[in-house]
């Protein structure tokens, strides 16, 4: 009997990702040039997802202090760490259970739960959050996952969809495994990937024909695109989810990474109290927020939390019920707690902290504005001529024929548009940007020679 024919439907139903066959084309190149094989380079630089330690990004020195002091307490004693280091390790062995090796609560830590309460309160200037409202994830997708599965029947008909953003993640993906649809609604290029209800109705319009949209999912600041949203724009998205009766999923996982001058972040919570009602009582909101991207970039400590807003209480209790199947892992919690409450004047570590933090958000900046001159960026469009149509005749779409070149001729992976779910004819690449200073000047570098000699090639 094929084991094959017992693989769950909806697995098999997963969109294959572009990037996977360039990362196997990276292995295939990296072990090339162990083996003596000359290139014009001498390694694989991969920039292709949000991955920035291993491309030579340095972590936030208080971060890991405190955790390494955590998993080795002998550390608090003696003095190898900074007073405040082995003050705030000491505060959260006590929480924990003395070790780092204790189970965990299935919901997470409640002094976790406090952190992500108060930080909340504080973020969003004096809006109350309520730690009963705040469940601790393994990183930002696992919440959203797990609503998923709490909210989607794979046998009801006709099934359930939630109205995605292109470009976006492949958050479609989970929908497909959890037994939902995805409902794309297209970001606006040409206006900075702003979200317009007009394309929110006529996307909700045709999604009644084939499944029962029950959600909105927004990403804000963008991912990929970058973009953060307007209060105006948010007020409108509120609106219509309140008219169509829609929950609202905010993954607001950037937060602390705002591109372009005059930038703020704002929450969907905090622009949701602020309207007052009947929207403040009514929509009901699930966040997500994570250590796993930003300044941050703790992404292999899967660190995060999901906070409900206005759900029933009963339905809360089925979540906790549901989320008590998995433990959570404590270092995640511990990178969390950190974030939440970073260091304040005064502290010993203080000043170095800042300094880095600055350090980190104007290199951001720089970069940002280096990749925006060579014709792509963080998510840009590649501008390249009509004889690309070559390219899908050989059953290559053409941004995927780009980024595979380019990882032949300069060892540069980064992820095709097409992955992203863009709408055919518009070509881009996304590359993550938040990494060292020399990777980041060798990957612009290794990019402009390339794309100058691409286009001379193909035009």
């Amino acid at each position: 009997m094929s084991q094959h024919r017992l693989v769950n439907p909806l697995v098999r139903n997963i969109r294959a990702l572009k990037r996977g066959a360039l990362v196997r084309q990276a292995v295939r190149i990296e072990e090339e040039i162990k083996q003596g094989m000359k290139k014009p380079y001498n390694e694989v630089i991969d920039v292709s997802r949000d991955n920035p330690h291993a491309t030579g990004m340095k972590p936030m020195s208080f971060s890991r202090q405190v955790i390494a002091s955590c998993i080795y307490p002998e550390l608090i004693d003696s003095d190898k760490m900074p007073l405040d280091v082995r003050e705030r390790a000491k505060t959260l062995l006590e929480c924990i259970g003395g070790s780092v090796g204790c189970y965990s609560d299935t919901i997470g830590i409640p002094i976790m739960r406090d952190s992500v309460s108060d930080f909340l309160t504080r973020r969003d200037e004096g809006v109350p959050s309520a730690s009963g409202n705040i469940f601790i994830t393994h990183g930002s997708d696992h919440g959203f996952g797990l609503l998923l599965t709490m909210l989607v029947r794979g046998d009801r008909s006709p099934l359930v969809g939630v109205l995605t953003p292109v470009p976006s993640q492949d958050f479609g993906n989970a929908l497909v495994a959890s037994g939902a649809t995805a409902v794309p609604y297209y970001l606006d290029g040409q206006q900075g990937w702003r979200l317009h209800t007009e394309e929110l109705q006529r996307a909700l319009r045709s999604a009644r024909e084939v499944c029962d949209p029950i959600a909105l999912y927004v990403i804000n600041p963008g991912d990929p695109t970058g973009h953060v949203q307007s209060r105006e724009s948010m007020e409108e998205i509120i609106r219509f989810v309140y008219e169509e009766k829609l929950l609202l999923f905010a993954n607001e996982d950037h937060q602390d990474i705002l591109i372009g001058e005059g930038c703020m972040f704002i929450s969907y919570k905090k622009v949701l109290a602020e309207m007052g009602s009947p929207f403040s009582d009514a929509v009901e909101l699930a966040s997500i927020h994570s250590a796993s991207k930003g300044f941050m970039g703790e992404g292999g400590l899967h660190g995060g939390y999901l906070e409900l807003v206005n759900f029933d209480p009963s339905v809360q209790i089925e979540f906790d019920r549901l989320i008590s199947l998995l433990g959570l892992p404590i270092i995640g919690q511990l990178a969390l707690e950190v974030m939440l409450n970073p260091l304040q004047p005064g502290e010993p570590s203080y000043e170095q902290y800042q300094e880095k933090w600055d350090w980190a958000e104007q290199l951001y900046g720089s970069w940002l504005t280096m990749a925006l001159n060579l014709c792509v960026c963080r998510f840009g469009r590649l501008r390249i001529t009509h004889v690309l149509v070559i390219f899908q005749e050989e059953e290559k779409l053409p941004d995927f024929f780009y980024c595979s070149r380019l990882l032949e001729q300069t060892g540069l992976c980064v992820c095709p548009g097409s992955d992203l779910g863009l709408p055919e004819g518009t070509y881009h690449i996304r590359l993550c940007i938040m990494t060292s200073v020399d990777t980041m000047e060798e990957v612009l570098r290794r990019l402009g020679k390339f794309h100058k000699q691409f286009m001379k090639d193909f035009s």
